[in-house]
């Protein structure tokens, strides 16, 4: 097994750099041996191509609470809850740094003392000159107290979604009852019927937006089921003409059922938006888990933008002001999957289109399902 090795050496004067090589080399003047050691605000962890431990800094000892004699030769996936480690995400993260070149994550992750702190992290892949993958470097962020203060700004707006939903609800009664003391169909009515549903469905929205995984609860469902009932609710009336399905696969999981719906959602809004063309929208199982793929026929997104569109307010170069949006549903989107420990691809070519991948684990045979 390849381990991955902390080389600060530097060149002789007979051996002359590579242009790639020389910024590297640069740091390595500049920068003491032990670097990494005296950065504390980030964990800094170095596995080998197997995933055990072979360099530990300050910042994980700080993070984690083990010292390096502690941690070093222990498999890393001893950070991760039982729950994680028993659906295999810490092989699926390396798997995805081997193929991809890195991964980003973010979770609950377990310190020695078995306390639990909310984390991002990144896994990059590091290659030898040939291409093989000598190991792993792995940084990782405590965002507990952020993820706190984002709790406690969630609860503000629960609180503000549930007080508007009532009088919202009401107003649309009270439309109700003003159209069965006018002529059917008509048009002012149909108006406010249409503005007082879009409002009861963005309080709605509002409220679950604001309710934790937790708090909404996880359930088993098929995720075919959950990609059918956001065409519904994205494409009542278009469905027949814009949807078109490919491979539909019953692919089990346990998730969030209204946040994986209405990640699906913002996909397809996304793909009815910027194409005129109908959307294949597919459904099967890969070695990852289950996976959701919206393909549309669309402008496509500049390949510069297409590392960026997953952030929150970025808006690919091609955007146009008057397709409306704030450039927030990709950024939703994945943070729904990440919540579920999935991942979101994108790949797009200009003039052709754009295809949007959403992968979630798989469910084990102890679910119980719901109906």
């Amino acid at each position: 097994m390849s381990v991955l090795r902390d080389d600060t050496s530097s060149p002789t004067a007979d051996e002359p750099l590579a242009d790639h090589a020389r910024p590297i080399a640069s740091m390595r003047r500049v920068l003491p041996p032990d670097w990494d050691g005296q950065v504390d605000q980030f964990a800094i962890v170095k596995l080998d191509g197997g995933g055990v431990v072979r360099g530990w800094n300050l910042g994980a000892e700080l993070i984690k609470g083990y010292t390096a004699d502690e941690i070093v030769g222990q498999h890393f996936s001893r950070f991760y809850r039982a729950e994680d480690q028993h659906r295999g995400l810490p092989d699926q993260l390396l798997a995805a740094a081997q193929r991809d070149g890195h991964v980003e994550d973010t979770g609950w992750r377990v310190r020695k003392d078995g306390s639990e702190f909310w984390a991002r992290v990144t896994i990059s892949a590091i290659r030898s000159d040939s291409g093989q993958v000598l190991g792993f470097v792995k940084i990782v962020r405590d965002l507990t107290s952020e993820k706190q203060a984002a709790d406690e700004q969630a609860a503000l707006q629960r609180t503000f979604a549930h007080d508007l939903l009532s009088p919202v609800t009401a107003l649309r009664g009270y439309i109700d009852l003003l159209a069965d003391e006018l002529p059917a169909d008509h048009r002012l009515i149909r108006l406010a019927e249409e503005a007082g549903d879009h409002l009861v469905a963005m309080a709605q929205a509002l409220l679950t937006e604001s309710n934790s995984p937790v708090e909404r609860g996880r359930r088993g469902v098929t995720l075919d089921l959950v990609v059918r009932g956001a065409v519904a609710l994205v494409l009542p009336g278009d469905a027949p003409d814009r949807a078109v399905y490919g491979q539909m696969d019953a692919v089990p999981v346990v998730g969030d059922v209204l946040g994986l719906r209405r990640a699906v959602a913002n996909v397809l809004e996304n793909a009815a938006k910027y194409s005129d063309d109908v959307i294949r929208i597919q459904v099967y199982e890969t070695d990852e888990g289950a996976t959701v793929s919206v393909s549309d026929r669309g402008r496509g997104i500049h390949p510069d933008d297409l590392g960026a569109v997953l952030d929150e307010g970025k808006r690919g170069r091609l955007a146009d002001p008057r397709d409306g949006g704030s450039g927030i549903g990709l950024a939703s989107v994945r943070q729904i999957v990440q919540d579920h420990g999935g991942t979101v691809r994108i790949s797009s070519e200009l003039g052709v289109g754009t295809t949007v991948t959403l992968t979630i684990p798989r469910a084990d045979g102890e679910v119980s399902w719901s109906e």
